[in-house]
């Protein structure tokens, strides 16, 4: 498939820890065969957070999805059960030495942007936290 054309892969997992380890093997899959391989670490890295953040602070299944827009951009989400809005991320320099509330501060600093909205499906509440990396990724931006 050539790197203009449009793609989008969702995976639903269940809330279990290994279900990290699946999303992050997977999207690397993904973006390899797709001839993506210059994003797979950082891409590897967002979506490591995003799902372990979805198993780890909710209850029920989750769902990565990754989408390439044709134009550049790529995708990485995670949804979960809980319709909560996700904690602000502290800045990275002061979360770098904490235990646990590194997630979101890690994809605000290596992600080009990042946001997260309510869902309501069949019934379903819940939220997608989601952020985009360019095809050519940069230096680790950090931000105050």
């Amino acid at each position: 498939m050539p790197e203009n054309e449009p793609w989008e892969y969702s995976l639903r997992v269940p809330n279990d820890p290994r279900a990290v380890t699946v999303c992050r093997r997977t999207l690397r899959l993904i973006l390899t065969m797709h001839g993506l391989i210059r994003l797979v670490d950082v891409a590897e890295l967002l979506a490591t957070e995003l799902v372990s953040n979805a198993v780890r602070h909710t209850k029920g299944p989750a769902a990565l999805r990754v989408r390439w827009t044709g134009t550049g951009v790529l995708r990485i989400g995670a949804w979960d059960a809980d319709p909560s809005p996700p904690e602000p991320p502290e800045p990275f320099e002061r979360s770098v030495d904490q235990e646990d509330g590194r997630g979101l501060a890690l994809i605000r600093a290596c992600a080009d942007v990042w946001g997260w909205q309510p869902l309501a499906r069949e019934g379903n509440r819940g939220k997608y936290v989601w952020c985009e990396l360019g095809s050519v990724p940069g230096p680790v931006r950090r931000t105050a």
